[in-house]
């Protein structure tokens, strides 16, 4: 299964849905795809999708998923990460409408080039290829991100003991 979000911004992000819909239609993608959609003004019609779904579910989505598709935004594509898994992220982008800069554009950049645990794409027109090649593409790479919650409530506890609190 292929996990597709678009977050929760409200500009449509249009370009995306349409080509993994696409795919679909197609019969280039063959596996079954669920979608997020958010605000977009499209609406697929070869993928199950819901404009949101309960942060809940979403983590049984990405959990589930061979593969996860997003949008540039930190907490779409980090918790995948968390997850062990490798996002496909596709940033929004000013010209087409789905954000009002590119700051989107900018931060996966240099998450791809600081910490190489994203795929980026910044023209969906590579999406199958990179779907297709999905594997390939971060074959050896680490998948998993460190989850600091654990030690850090730890320390807390330990300064809160100190205090007397």
């Amino acid at each position: 299964m292929i996990f597709v979000t678009v977050g929760t911004h409200e500009q449509q992000f249009d370009r995306l849905v349409k080509e993994v819909d696409r795919l679909r239609k197609n019969g280039d993608i063959e596996e079954e795809v669920i979608a997020q959609i958010g605000f977009c003004t499209y609406e697929p019609v070869s993928c199950q999708w819901s404009r949101f779904y309960p942060y809940r579910e979403m983590c049984e989505y990405v959990d589930a998923a061979r593969i996860v598709v997003t949008h540039g935004g930190p907490s779409s594509f980090l918790a995948p990460l968390q997850r062990g898994k490798v996002p496909i992220v596709v940033p929004r982008q000013k010209r087409f409408g789905e954000h009002v800069n590119d700051h989107q554009v900018e931060f996966c950049r240099a998450v791809k080039e600081r910490m190489g645990n994203i795929i980026l794409v910044e023209d969906v027109e590579e999406l199958f290829r990179v779907i297709d090649s999905y594997e390939e593409c971060h074959r050896g790479w680490k998948t998993k991100m460190a989850d600091n919650n654990q030690a850090f409530n730890k320390q807390l506890g330990i300064i809160v003991r100190e205090l007397g609190v």
